[in-house]
């Protein structure tokens, strides 16, 4: 093995995010304050738990007054903090904690989904309205518009519910939202809150008048038919052999 495959395998390797990679900007990370991580995290990846100040600037060629700077800027920005910790000995040296930075990443990421889920809240909200007034072939009035909001704010109703019960409406040729809002009413009295319950329900009622019509009871299964007649009779025996 080559000098050069031997100094490779003895520096080992530095374990990066590409999480962080692809968003240390948007924690308001700089370019200089990611350099400094990276050597940092290089060296504590190789079991160096105090890097100096001195090795990270010859790395990066600065001095060691930037990389000083450096340093304060990430730590008055949360991004990072240097922790004492005392041996058995009673000596004492600083080590690099980085959990403030992951906290950052976590937040960012909870962030990213608020922001999906209000986009989307958005759009179903877009769709309830564009629904409902093409089904009732004009536009709301802002009356309208306010009653279809507290439904989804204040009532917290589901917007596929919404639209269900404005089809529930249009199949009763009931073009209103005072008609809408009774239905609604009349589901969260049965406890009924999304639309696959509402269609759970249906079925099961619809099942229950199958049943009346056929007069057995709900659930119970078709039997076959049994002819009855009396063992004991002899004619009966008399039609068999004929």
């Amino acid at each position: 093995m080559d000098n050069f495959a031997k100094h490779y395998l003895a520096a080992g390797q530095t374990s990066l995010s590409n999480y962080l990679l692809s968003h240390y900007h948007e924690l308001g990370m700089t370019n200089d304050q990611f350099l400094v991580y990276l050597q940092l995290k290089g060296q504590l990846d190789r079991g160096n738990e105090s890097p100096k100040a001195d090795d990270i600037a010859s790395a990066l060629g600065w001095d060691v007054q930037e990389v000083y700077s450096v340093l304060h800027q990430m730590i008055s920005a949360k991004l990072m903090q240097i922790n004492t910790k005392r041996e058995a000995d009673g000596l004492s040296h600083d080590q690099y904690d980085f959990s403030l930075l992951a906290e950052k990443l976590s937040m960012l990421d909870q962030q990213t989904v608020n922001v999906i889920s209000a986009t989307n809240k958005k759009f179903e909200r877009k769709v309830v309205f564009e629904q409902i007034q093409q089904e009732f072939g004009r536009l709301l009035s802002p009356m309208e518009m306010q009653e279809v909001n507290g439904w989804l704010d204040e009532d917290h109703y589901e917007p596929n519910l919404i639209v269900l019960a404005l089809k529930e409406a249009v199949l009763n040729q009931a073009y209103s939202l005072r008609y809408m809002d009774k239905i609604l009413l009349n589901w969260e009295r049965k406890n009924l809150t999304t639309a696959q319950q509402v269609q759970k329900e249906r079925e099961r009622q619809l099942e229950s008048q199958q049943d009346k019509g056929t007069g057995k009871q709900p659930g119970q299964q078709k039997l076959p038919h049994i002819p009855l007649f009396n063992l004991t009779d002899p004619d009966h025996f008399k039609n068999l052999d004929s």
